[in-house]
């Protein structure tokens, strides 16, 4: 899965350590950095299966696993560190790396292992706009007022088509004809009550073909959604597909809402907790905020995603 690569070239790193829906944030910035190295390769260290991800699907030209030998030895207190971690940072000539900025050693190891210029950006930097807008700041672009026409667009490939389209058609949902919830996240806190999913799902299904899709951490859902059509731990780039195909999605402040909206889906997401100013999805999304998920009613998630679906409701 990670590259070890020892080409001579211009070839452009960066370092980021969150999960999916930060890296989806961090596309713009992404983008921006291609621009700036136009015809050099950019390449991304992050976690496996994001670095795999955005490898091919965004400016990302190579993955590295973020997990590798040689970033531990950016912490290490070992004179020969930086000389061994060179192997693998060495041919860099420009890092970008939003891991370590308050890490004093990283600092003066990881410009020793490269022989050119190491750029340290804060990771989830404070701001009073869109957490897209402050990495962008960070990288020393200029997007504006929490600029709206900031966007995470995907590059989908044809395979993530077609696979989420066989998907799909197991359930007997055509593209374009089938709602995709996502009731998960990474924090139980962030969560609608799963009970209000069955019951949106229950409804919607009159009408319109529903899918659920359950990831890993979502396993003590699978009960209840156990009677109805459920996808289990789909590959990103598969899930990316079944929301590109889908009439309008329904998730969480979550990452796989980021992952679904930067699809370019049409959907509904719901904000409990968190600040949508600062988290909100790129993309074509309405967004419901209540402070009460519980108290949240199924219905009015039904009418906005209905609306979604038809295209009569405008994102924001």
């Amino acid at each position: 899965m990670v590259n070890r690569v020892k080409s001579v070239g211009n070839r452009v790193l960066v370092i980021f350590p969150g999960a999916l829906g930060d890296l989806i944030c961090l596309l713009p910035t992404i983008d921006a950095l291609a621009r700036r190295y136009g015809g050099q390769s950019l390449e991304l260290m992050a976690r496996g299966e994001l670095a795999e991800f955005a490898a091919g699907r965004t400016p990302i030209a190579r993955a590295h696993s973020i997990d590798r030998r040689e970033v531990s030895l950016l912490f290490s207190e070992d004179p020969a560190a930086p000389a061994a971690a060179a192997e693998f940072f060495g041919p860099f000539v420009s890092i970008h790396t939003f891991f370590g900025f308050d890490n004093a050693r990283i600092r003066e190891v990881l410009p020793r292992a490269c022989r050119g210029t190491v750029f340290f950006h804060r990771f989830r930097p404070e701001s009073s706009g869109h957490i897209s807008a402050a990495y962008l700041e960070e990288i020393g672009e200029s997007p504006g007022c929490d600029s709206p026409g900031i966007t995470a667009g995907l590059r989908l490939s044809d395979d993530d088509i077609e696979q989420a389209r066989r998907m799909a058609s197991a359930f007997g949902a055509a593209p374009g004809r089938f709602i995709l919830l996502m009731p998960g996240s990474g924090s139980l806190a962030k969560n609608w009550p799963a009970e209000r999913y069955l019951e949106l799902t229950v409804r919607l299904s009159r009408s319109t073909p529903v899918l659920t899709v359950l990831g890993p951490a979502e396993v003590d859902l699978e009960s209840i959604f156990s009677n109805l059509a459920v996808i289990k731990s789909p590959p990103l780039g598969t899930l990316a597909g079944l929301a590109r195909l889908s009439a309008a999605f329904v998730g969480n402040d979550s990452g796989v809402s980021h992952l679904a909206a930067s699809a370019g889906a049409r959907g509904v997401v719901i904000f409990g907790p968190t600040d949508p100013a600062r988290w909100r999805p790129l993309g074509k999304v309405k967004i419901i905020a209540c402070s009460a998920l519980q108290r949240l009613p199924w219905q009015q998630v039904a009418e906005a995603v209905q609306m979604m679906a038809r295209g009569t409701e405008r994102g924001c």
